[in-house]
């Protein structure tokens, strides 16, 4: 373990957006070439260098195709291959989802942790309260990209990580069974109801996990984290739909199944806010890359196991020349220290 040496129990979080990490030589997207292997040992080397750095315990993982590609990483990073979990990406020929042939049309979440594994799971289907009508499509009941479940033993206390990949804020336009496009993406009404569609399916996501997260928190004093990439900033109405922190200010009551911006409640809030960003859209740098945790977090809690002492982002790299990245989001890590 990372932190033997100093004798306390704290251990490092982080999430990282591996921008489509694939075994070489397999098609994962009809448009996009497969990594030769060259390629893809350039890759692997490369978030080996990233994720080196920010000495993490639990990693949670976006955008990943295949779980032999995500074992090299998390082999090359000092892990085992059996404290990898992603079993929407498996390789495994007995594995009931994928036949060991992968993530199939979109890539899969998954979870790299030092301790033990108590518990896994999958949020396949859209809680039956959050289902809603998508703009010419209909009832959106399923995940596209369904968020990971695992909790685990750290130093004898059990902590639920969820992480998750939303929907894009990238328009949903209308195709075919043959993926032709069936509207005119040129026309700006159109592409607005498109951007529309898109917003429909994230919200429908982050009410349904907020769900699931109100279900394990209720009247607990296990802790949850939720980390992920979010594809929204915090303080965005999707976001907020899944951790609802505002609702404390009018309801203290509310801790008990709220989520806390990591980045907010650090113990050294304040001295990396101005470098804190995890991708850059359309010119613009914002953290949709995040980290939240549970009231059993909150150093003034009554019910406080542990603190979040210090947030950092590891973004450097989101100003290379794009050829050069390995992936395009930058990498947030929270240090946390359980009480003794």
């Amino acid at each position: 373990m990372s932190n033997s040496a100093e004798g306390s129990k704290q251990f490092y979080v982080a999430t990282a957006n591996l921008l489509n990490f694939a075994n070489p030589n397999r098609t994962y997207y009809e448009n996009a070439p497969a990594y030769d292997n060259e390629a893809y040992e350039h890759k692997l080397r490369g978030l080996t260098g990233l994720l080196a750095k920010a000495h993490a315990d639990i990693i949670a993982v976006q955008e990943v195709w295949d779980s032999d590609a995500l074992e090299a990483l998390a082999v090359s990073l000092g892990f085992k291959p059996e404290q990898t979990v992603i079993p929407l990406a498996s390789n495994d020929s007995t594995n009931t989802y994928t036949k060991g042939l992968g993530a199939q049309n979109t890539p899969a979440v998954g979870i790299i942790s030092r301790f033990e594994q108590l518990e896994t799971s999958l949020l396949e289907d859209i809680a039956p309260k959050a289902i809603i009508d998508v703009p010419d499509i209909g009832p959106y009941q399923r995940f596209n990209r369904p968020p990971l479940v695992l909790r685990v033993d750290a130093y004898g206390q059990p902590i639920t990580v969820i992480t998750a990949h939303l929907k894009s804020k990238r328009a949903f336009f209308l195709r075919d069974e043959n993926g032709n496009l069936l509207e005119d993406m040129d026309d700006p009404n159109i592409r607005v109801r498109a951007k529309l569609r898109s917003l429909c399916m994230r919200a429908a996501e982050a009410a349904s996990i907020r769900m699931s997260i109100i279900e394990r928190l209720h009247h607990t004093r296990e802790p949850l984290i939720l980390l992920g990439d979010m594809n929204d900033v915090t303080g965005s109405v999707t976001t907020q739909l899944m951790t609802e922190t505002g609702e404390v200010n009018y309801d203290k009551s509310m801790r008990d199944v709220a989520l806390f911006d990591a980045a907010r409640i650090q113990a050294r809030y304040g001295w990396m806010k101005d470098v804190a960003y995890t991708h850059i859209y359309q010119g613009m740098p914002e953290v949709i890359d995040q980290l939240f945790v549970s009231e059993e977090f909150l150093p003034d809690s009554k019910f406080s196991l542990g603190h979040v002492e210090r947030v950092d982002y590891f973004n450097d790299h989101l100003k290379w020349d794009y050829d050069d990245r390995v992936t395009d989001h930058g990498i947030i890590r929270a240090k946390i220290k359980l009480n003794d």
